[in-house]
């Protein structure tokens, strides 16, 4: 089995930045992606951005202001120049091959409020 655990989130006024982290845990034996989605209340699950090895993508609406890096098995989402519309519930995910299947895995998501 593998857990992701997220943890950064909160509440921020608009124009400051905020910074999550998600570490897998685990019978891992390879993480292919890992990624942030995130959930605002009424909406789909959206992706917000990813990153493979080295290949990063972004959603259009976050491009130029949130990065996206990996170290081993945590995955961080720096997050500038925020916006009321970026509050929303953000989820890691994860791409993970255990010693029994490959498969997807999310963390209990973390809550991001924007306002002033």
């Amino acid at each position: 089995q593998v857990q992701l655990v997220e943890s950064g989130g909160g509440l921020v006024q608009p124009g400051e930045s905020l910074t999550l982290s998600c570490t897998a845990s685990g019978s891992i034996s390879v993480i292919y992606t890992m990624a942030w989605y995130r959930q605002a209340p009424g909406k789909q699950r959206d992706l917000v951005a990813r990153i493979a090895s080295d290949d990063t993508g972004y959603a259009d609406s976050v491009k130029g202001r949130f990065i996206i890096s990996r170290d081993k098995n945590t995955v961080s989402l720096q997050m500038n120049s925020l916006k009321p519309e970026d509050t929303a519930v953000y989820y890691c995910h994860a791409y993970v091959s255990t010693p029994m299947v490959t498969t997807n895995y999310w963390g209990q998501g973390t809550q991001v409020t924007v306002s002033s």
